[in-house]
């Protein structure tokens, strides 16, 4: 986890808000992917990639917060 304590929140932050609203024309790739998992259209490995892909800054940042709430222990 010592990559992620490397790694500041705002840039992580940036990166999550920019990459689930990107491209912002004419609809979110995310939005897309998202609406295609829902419908059961999501089989092709390379939407399964891009999804994966347009969710990854917000996967680590996730990690990030649940890493240093853990490390902080209890309050």
């Amino acid at each position: 986890m010592a990559l992620l304590d490397r790694i500041p929140y705002p840039l992580l932050i940036g990166l999550a808000i920019f990459m689930a609203l990107a491209p912002f024309t004419p609809e979110p790739h995310l939005l897309e992917k998202v609406k295609m998992l829902a419908d059961g259209s999501l089989t092709k490995p390379i939407d399964i990639f891009d999804l994966f892909w347009h969710l990854l800054p917000a996967i680590l940042l996730l990690l990030k917060l649940l890493h240093d709430r853990k490390r902080e222990g209890p309050a």
